[in-house]
This record gives C-alpha cells, structure tokens and sequence, in this order.
C-alpha cells in the first residue's frame, strides 16, 4: 500500500444505518419515543431522521437489497440482516430522564453501566432487535 497516493482522513460521520423489517415499528421508537425527526420517508423502502449534522437511515433491507430503478441516483444495493449497533450521544441526566421513559414505555434495558473511563452507557433493543445505546459523549476521548 506503499504506493497509493495521499488523501486526508473523513472527518465525521454523516450517517449511519440500521435495516429492520417494520418501518413504522421502528417511526413509532426513534421517533415517537426517542423524539428524533422523520425528515424523509418511502413506504416500504425507508425512514431517515435528523440528528444535528447527522442522520439515521433506518431502511428495509428486502427493498434495499435490490438494485435502484432512477439511474440519476445510482446507489448501489446494500442492505444487512441481523441486530445492528448505533450509539446516541447524551449526557448523564439525559440517558437517566431517557431510560425512565423507555422503561415506561416497556422497552427493555440490556445494559446500564460505567466504562473504566466514567462515561455511563445505557443499552436497549429497538423494536427489530437493534442495539440501541446511549452514551455521554466523552466515551471515547483519550486519557492523557
């Protein structure tokens, strides 16, 4: 790999995705429940939400699975079974006034606990399965 010319590294994440079998399920949990915006949506296809600079494409993999019919929008096919992983940043008193609603929601909690670090973790399904955590944002800094 010695040879490759020099690019810079990505900067931030833009998106991230999660695939799930019941769009509206998973409307009514990231968004009804966890407050996020629906910006954009395709019955049977697609929900994305907003998070700041960000979003969450939660897709159904059989319809992503397929290669795209607009050929101004070639994406290729993509698409993923299984619980996928994506963690939400939020502080300490957020996560806890968050679990208390998820609780009474009936939602599960997998994990709650403090890394080696301090940073507290709170881990829960979506409704198809997903890891869903939520996090204080300082999870990943370097300690000097």
């Amino acid at each position: 790999m010695t040879d490759l010319p020099p690019a810079p590294a990505p900067g931030a994440l833009l998106e991230a995705a999660l695939y799930v079998d019941d769009l509206e399920a998973a409307r009514g949990f990231y968004g009804d429940l966890l407050g996020l915006k629906a910006f954009q949506s395709v019955p049977g296809r697609h929900v994305f939400f907003r998070l700041g600079a960000a979003v969450l494409l939660v897709f159904d993999p059989a319809a992503t699975e397929r290669p795209g019919r607009n050929p101004k929008l070639p994406v290729p096919p993509h698409g993923a079974r299984g619980p996928g992983h994506v963690c939400f940043a939020m502080d300490r008193a957020g996560i806890a006034a968050l679990r208390a609603r998820l609780v009474a929601a009936g939602v599960a909690v997998d994990a709650e606990f403090d890394w080696p670090n301090g940073a507290h973790s709170l881990y829960v399904r979506d409704p198809a399965g997903n890891s869903v955590e939520f996090a204080e944002p300082w999870l990943w800094e370097e300690s000097d």
